[in-house]
């Protein structure tokens, strides 16, 4: 039950939203405040609330037979980085509800400051990394 309130709030927030194509898997992620998270969601998911932390999520997806577009199971891991290059690791938690899988990790910022994230995503089974990188500023509500 927390992890579907946890998508449905991932769903209904205003973020910085992309994914990078590789062929038959696609990598989907996903940046907001952790302050547009209930207080309720964050409890239930052992997530921090804070004007200076952030959470990415990340989806591995891949197309089926029949073309439609599925998430599948994985490991994530990246780091982030700000814009005088102090480097994080992220330490990525992956929720699975019903057929959904996706992995969140939370880093902290700075108001107005540009993070450059770096992930790399490795389906199951599958024996290629798929890297992205994508950059994102935070705003304090």
């Amino acid at each position: 039950m927390a992890a579907a309130a946890f998508l449905a709030a991932l769903v209904s927030l205003p973020a910085l939203a992309g994914s990078e194509d590789f062929g038959d898997y696609q990598v989907h992620w996903s940046v907001f405040p952790s302050t547009f998270l209930t207080p309720e969601v964050a409890k239930a998911n052992n997530l921090q609330r804070s004007r200076s932390i952030g959470v990415v999520n990340i989806s591995i997806m891949q197309e089926d037979a029949n073309g439609a577009i599925k998430p599948v199971p994985g490991q994530v891991e990246g780091k982030v980085s700000n814009d005088i290059q102090q480097v994080k690791f992220l330490a990525f938690r992956r929720i699975q509800e019903g057929d959904s899988v996706y992995f969140i990790a939370q880093y902290q910022y700075s108001s107005g400051e540009l993070m450059t994230f770096n992930v790399t995503a490795r389906p199951t089974g599958h024996k290629q990394d798929l890297p992205v990188r994508f950059a994102h500023t935070l705003f304090g509500d």
